[in-house]
């Protein structure tokens, strides 16, 4: 496939309209304008293409700065991202995301980038340990006292009351639900650590509750393989031009 990421206010109806019928494929309990609604509070939308310029995926993101306990940080929070079964053999959602990531980066002069998304589904969760070397929450290491001050602020200042800190679960109004083909976790998936640790750290996930991770998106805090698809993904993007 091939990607392209543009400012959200440029993806117009029909197209957006192509991203709700994707969406619905694997999502439900999601009304068209609860999918625009959650698209509105993103700056950035990755496209991808199938070579017959067919829409096979999408990923929403909402690029700010923000301030926790005087220090400023840059946020990515990954909203809405689904790419269509027949191409879940391909890599190129991950290094376009990471080429978008990169792309903005330089594009707004910011030395690194803290990832915040909400996670119903263990596929999501087993690619936080294919390609980075620094996430939380995980099985084998603690939540660094500063990360998780940080994790909580951003999680409270975008959910209020429906996060719970305790947990680090979100209960979403209207989560979006994966239809019965793609919820669940089969027996077999749950001897990876990984996995099961999801499956212990969100229940209810079947249900729709969100598990809040975070990462450092930066090149040295990827494993080898998240380093490969960075530097692949920077190629696809057109260098920043210093003004």
């Amino acid at each position: 496939m091939k990607g392209t990421v543009v400012k959200r206010g440029d993806v117009g109806e029909d197209m957006r309209r192509l991203m709700y019928a994707l969406f619905a494929t694997q999502f439900e309990q999601v009304s068209y304008a609860q999918f625009i609604s959650d698209l509105e509070e993103k700056n950035w939308v990755l496209l991808l293409f199938r070579d017959d310029d067919s829409l096979g995926g999408f990923s929403c993101m909402h690029f700010y700065d923000v301030a926790i306990d005087g220090k400023d940080l840059t946020i990515v929070y990954s909203g809405d991202t689904v790419v269509s079964t027949d191409t879940w053999g391909d890599s190129a959602l991950s290094y376009y995301w990471m080429g978008a990531i990169d792309y903005l980066r330089r594009l707004h002069k910011k030395e690194s980038v803290y990832w915040f998304l909400l996670v119903s589904g263990y596929r999501t969760y087993r690619f936080l340990p294919v390609y980075s070397d620094y996430y939380f929450p995980r099985y084998d290491r603690p939540t660094p006292t500063d990360i998780q001050a940080i994790m909580h602020a951003v999680a409270r200042d975008r959910f209020g009351d429906r996060y719970d800190p305790e947990t680090g679960i979100v209960h979403l109004e209207a989560p979006p639900v994966l239809k019965d083909e793609y919820r669940g976790i089969p027996k077999n998936r749950l001897a990876d650590p990984h996995i099961a640790f999801f499956a212990e750290r969100n229940p209810q996930h079947e249900q729709g509750d969100e598990l809040v991770c975070f990462s450092i998106l930066s090149e040295d805090r990827l494993t080898r393989l998240g380093r490969r698809m960075w530097a692949r993904g920077r190629k696809l993007y057109p260098e920043i031009v210093e003004s």
